[in-house]
């Protein structure tokens, strides 16, 4: 195995939310998001905040094992799609319950400064 192997192995480790950076919350998931969104590798580091040895030995796992990690990637797009349409049908009555209630009267001058806005924008 070479040194950029064994550096691979210990930057990308499995954790209970899937393949991660070894001491952080970032799954290789996320970084799959951006890339999938044609993120430069630079912007993907800067914006995670990851180091250039950690974005470099997640690009090479996912590289080497791209097959396994796109299909894990797609099992996690699937599992999260599910759970979103599962809490928005659970929230759906509470919701339009919400919606439906009147304006607290605390707001009501916040709701009048936002139509007169609207309705000078309306007039340009």
């Amino acid at each position: 195995m070479t040194n950029a192997n064994m550096s691979n192995h210990t930057t990308v480790v499995r954790t209970s939310r899937g393949l991660s950076i070894a001491g952080t919350r970032i799954t290789l998931y996320s970084i799959l998001d951006y890339l999938h969104a044609d993120w430069p590798p630079k912007l993907i580091r800067d914006r995670l905040d990851l180091t250039e040895q950690q974005i470099t030995d997640a690009l090479d796992y996912i590289a080497t094992y791209q097959s396994e990690v796109e299909t894990e990637y797609q099992q996690v797009l699937r599992d999260a799609e599910e759970i979103r349409q599962y809490w928005e049908e659970r929230n759906r009555e509470r919701l339009a319950a919400i919606a439906a209630l009147p304006p607290k009267p605390e707001q009501a001058a916040i709701r009048a400064k936002l139509a007169v806005a609207k309705a000078k924008l309306n007039q340009q």
